[in-house]
């Protein structure tokens, strides 16, 4: 920061020209304002920006961009390498939660302070939805910026594939709408380019009619066999069908007998959103899989789905490795269970997510996001206790990684802890970087929107 600006002054500052709230060093509020998601992440923002509304955010990028002030914008605060904060000023975006639905026309335009969770129950009351991942605690922003791969990706595509118009603050201040035909270089890397190219305030969206779904949990014995049953029911899937397999410790929950607790079991997280009528027998292979420990999936709401209860903060420490992959081998099926079944971590688990459908209709240089075609998206995770335990989690986590990355190479970017410049060109094909940069240098040439997995403006 400035040596011309102290956090009091700066906070003065602020609060002379916003109409929201200003949270600084001292305020009561001030240590809950600061913490995001992530554990481990313990930054002492100089100041913590709730605007009122978009002349608020404007305001806040010319004072910060004035005085040479880091600037992080957060929406939900779930970002893995824990963007949403910072040592300078924090732009928090939790008030902008207007929702203007038409009905009608099956669109919405919506505030980038809402979760997905507040979005999807409101449009839920007119039978009608959007896709935004599989939590309902984190914020729509992140979600479509990145990408936004969730429960009715196969049936709907990406959050980004649905994404019809942005309202947009730049580095200098300007207030643009984008669309396909107003910046579309802009609107192009958008969805998926992450927050790299200024405040997104406000989203519209396409909606479409989804009610009644077939949604919820199966949890299997963890066998070899189980999970190869599992794997080719997913590969099988019609497009309505959502899948993701997780190998992990069962967690002590009250409909798990408490013999189970702890015991590696594969849990199916389903969400069919085709004709309810045809639920069971879409199913009948998943249930057909393996010995059933327990069977939660049922017909609900689909807003349902996105009830979660998601403590504020992360109770430990992750590390992870996400990637893609196109063959789920048997290696790799017996070392999940294996390692899963011996790691002594608080929490161990390996995720695949089905991709496929109506995620691969949309052409690879379409959006941002180039990952089309892919079969799995993969994630390995382990908790850690300090730097030693830490490189020994991160040595367990590569070595299963390493047996599921068939196919293609990249990383969906929502899924990137802080992994450094390496693994975030993986995110994005040679061509699909060099573009982004373009933009990047075009609308925030000073790299004003750095707090992020960062494309910078030249390579």
């Amino acid at each position: 920061m400035s040596a011309a600006v102290d956090s009091t002054s700066l906070a003065d500052r602020l609060d002379a020209v916003v109409d929201g709230e200003v949270t600084a060093p001292g305020d009561a509020a001030y240590d809950e304002a600061r913490q995001v998601f992530a554990a481990g992440i313990d930054k002492h923002p100089e100041a913590i920006v709730r605007p009122a509304h978009v002349d608020d955010v404007a305001a806040v990028v010319a004072l910060a961009r004035e005085f040479d002030i880091e600037l992080a914008v957060r929406g939900g605060g779930h970002s893995g390498a824990g963007h949403g904060t910072s040592d300078g000023v924090v732009l928090d975006l939790g008030e902008l939660k207007d929702l203007d639905i038409d009905v009608e026309g099956r669109t919405a335009w919506a505030g980038a302070g809402l979760t997905a969770g507040e979005f999807t129950t409101a449009v839920a009351e007119h039978g009608l939805a959007a896709g935004f991942g599989d939590a309902g605690v984190v914020g729509i922003g992140g979600i479509t910026l990145g990408g936004g791969v969730g429960f009715l990706s196969r049936a709907h595509g990406l959050t980004i594939d649905n994404l019809l118009a942005a309202q947009v603050v730049t580095a200098n201040g300007e207030r643009l709408h984008v669309d396909a035909d107003n910046h579309p270089d802009l609107f192009w890397a958008l969805r998926g380019g992450g927050g790299n190219f200024g405040v997104v305030t406000r989203f519209q969206f396409r909606l479409h009619e989804v009610g009644q779904v077939h949604g919820g949990m199966l949890m299997l014995a963890a066998t070899p066999s189980a999970m190869r049953s599992v794997v080719r029911a997913a590969e099988a899937a019609p497009d309505e069908l959502s899948l993701i397999i997780n190998v992990m410790s069962a967690p002590p929950m009250p409909f798990i007998p408490e013999a189970l607790h702890g015991s590696t079991v594969i849990m199916v997280v389903a969400c069919w959103s085709g004709a309810v009528d045809e639920g069971e027998r879409v199913l009948a292979p998943l249930r057909a899989s393996g010995e059933v420990l327990a069977d939660m999936i049922e017909p609900i709401p689909y807003a349902a789905l996105l009830e979660d209860e998601v403590p504020a903060r992360m109770p430990f420490t992750v590390a992870g490795r996400s990637a893609y992959t196109e063959e789920v081998t048997d290696a790799a099926i017996r070392a999940i269970i294996e390692q899963v079944s011996t790691s002594d971590a608080a929490l161990k688990v390996v995720h695949l997510r089905l991709m496929g459908g109506a995620i691969d209709r949309v052409e690879a240089d379409a959006t941002a996001y180039a990952h089309r075609g892919a079969r799995f998206m993969t994630n390995v995770a382990s908790s850690y206790d300090g730097a030693e335990d830490r490189r020994e989690r991160e040595a367990w986590i590569s070595g299963l990684a390493e047996l599921l990355e068939v196919g293609q190479p990249g990383v969906y970017v929502n899924f990137l802890a802080d992994d450094g410049a390496a693994r975030l060109e993986e995110a994005y094909p040679p061509h699909t970087l060099k573009r982004l940069r373009e933009i990047k240098a075009a609308y925030d040439p000073d790299n004003v929107f750095q707090v992020n997995h960062n494309i910078s403006p030249t390579a």
